[in-house]
């Protein structure tokens, strides 16, 4: 673990991991494979990290793109397979959007690893990312979108669209700032948070979780667009 980081900040964070996986399991409507993957995924990144097998940051192949790998495979895999797609249409919409909220405190740890020197400036909303924003909006579009029903299909495509966009960015940004052959920026205080437990989960759990939540949204509303447009036509 990060040596002089106040408790408070990985005790934030675990929870935060923990109710990202729990509203993906609402999402899945309660499915027990879900839940038992994630964890067991969960339970090997911790292992891997305490072991200190990513702080071997002059390892050649870089080391920590095994964070993200097997999950950008496994989204692969749901997109390309037809029961992948199908799992994909089934998740709940509402709770996707709702979930989303997690990035508020994602942001606030972020902030404070920056404090503690364990980030990059341009990792928090005072730098390079504002996704803070997607989280602070999240409460408000589940209010107007699934209980007031008051936004549109379209203005919920758009809403994904823009946070899947300050998602890609706060991810690039990250990626170029860990230490390792191929770092790009941030040499003077580079991203070594996600090296250690429990930051790890941040690029292999609560990314791939908010990533597959765009990815699924995204593919729901389209249909519901393109189905609307089927619709006007036949009658």
């Amino acid at each position: 673990m990060l040596h002089q980081l106040p408790l408070y900040v990985s005790l934030v964070f675990g929870a935060t991991t923990l109710a990202t996986v729990w509203l993906f399991y609402r999402a899945s409507r309660q499915s027990i494979l879900v839940l038992v993957v994630l964890l067991a995924w969960m339970a090997l990144q911790a292992g891997l990290s305490l072991a200190g097998f990513y702080r071997q940051t002059d390892a050649m192949p870089p080391r920590f793109p095994a964070l993200v790998i097997p999950p950008l495979l496994v989204l692969i895999g749901l997109l390309r397979t037809a029961g992948g797609r199908r799992f994909l249409d089934s998740l709940r919409l509402d709770q996707l959007t709702l979930l989303h909220t997690v990035r508020i405190p994602v942001e606030l740890v972020l902030f404070w690893l920056f404090v503690a020197g364990a980030v990059p400036k341009e990792m928090t909303f005072e730098g390079r990312n504002v996704d803070i924003v997607s989280g602070l909006t999240a409460p408000v579009v589940y209010y107007l979108a699934f209980v007031r029903k008051r936004l549109s299909g379209r203005g919920l495509l758009i809403w994904n669209l823009i946070c899947l966009g300050l998602l890609v960015n706060i991810v690039l940004t990250a990626a170029m700032a860990v230490p390792s052959p191929v770092q790009q920026i941030a040499f003077s205080q580079p991203n070594i948070a996600i090296l250690y437990f429990p930051f790890v989960w941040l690029p292999s759990v609560v990314v791939p979780i908010v990533l597959v939540a765009h990815v699924s949204s995204l593919r729901q509303l389209r249909r519901k667009a393109s189905e609307k447009q089927t619709d006007l036509f036949t009658h």
